[in-house]
């Protein structure tokens, strides 16, 4: 590489860089916290350093024409976002179904710090549980594959300076976010339907037997039995988000499934 070449491949790797580092901190498996800057930083280099030679003949080659390269810098950090983002509201399911089992299982106040978030959030241990499940599950399972090739793809999907319109990006986000949340829906229900069989029998029974004290034998009974069918539901519930998952970045990443 000679000096006269080094501006152009300064620009190139920054705009590639804007994209695929912007993904890389939110695509699921890849960006948890839990993860070391390095790695994430180092992996997010190669993959830059993998995608250049196919992109670089569509940047531009000087900075002569400077609010043309800003625009193309927003443009694939707009890009990045969007893509990440949307693949990343799939983790949201967990949460979702932790707390509601939490609920039902009354362990809500149980609460640790959430490993997406660092210190910086908490939320409930079951939910912190499916999520690290679902991480180590994740890269098991070879899915983040899928959305590495999916960060590559993305440059067929929008080119260098193409940004996706703003509907489109808010269609696709809040579609996404509605099925996260009703795959947390589906992922709680069966301990929705124990909560609500549990709570009527529980009523039921302070009526037949008015000196049985129910508080007391609400909160075992319900951590025991809920405990019970997390540990019989439990493959077919992340069985399930695996299956929502692959959904999900073949929404994103369609030229990647």
């Amino acid at each position: 590489m000679t000096v006269s070449l080094l501006p152009e491949f300064a620009i190139a790797f920054v705009l590639v860089f804007a994209r695929i580092g912007t993904m890389m901190m939110l695509v699921p498996g890849l960006a948890e916290r839990t993860t070391p800057v390095r790695v994430r930083v180092g992996l997010a280099v190669l993959v830059v350093f993998l995608v250049l030679p196919f992109v670089r003949a569509g940047m531009p080659k000087t900075l002569q024409d400077l609010p043309m390269v800003v625009r193309l810098l927003i443009g694939e950090l707009l890009v990045g976002f969007t893509l990440g983002l949307s693949a990343r509201f799939m983790m949201s399911s967990l949460q979702t179904a932790g707390v509601l089992i939490a609920q039902q299982m009354s362990l809500a106040f149980t609460m640790t710090l959430d490993p997406t978030h660092g210190d910086q959030g908490q939320s409930a241990s079951i939910s912190n549980f499916l999520l690290l499940l679902a991480i180590s599950l994740i890269l098991a399972t070879n899915l983040h594959h899928v959305a590495l090739m999916g960060i590559v793809d993305s440059y067929r999907s929008f080119a260098p300076g193409q940004v996706p319109e703003t509907g489109d990006a808010a269609e696709l986000a809040l579609s996404i976010a509605a099925m996260s949340f009703a795959v947390g829906l589906k992922l709680s229900a069966p301990f929705l339907v124990f909560g609500l069989v549990f709570n009527v029998g529980l009523g039921i029974l302070s009526r037949m037997m008015p000196q049985l004290q129910v508080f007391f034998l609400a909160m075992p009974a319900s951590i025991l039995l809920g405990t019970i069918i997390f540990m019989l539901v439990l493959s077919l519930m992340m069985d399930g988000f695996l299956q929502s998952a692959a959904r999900v970045l073949s929404t994103v990443f369609p030229g990647a499934s």
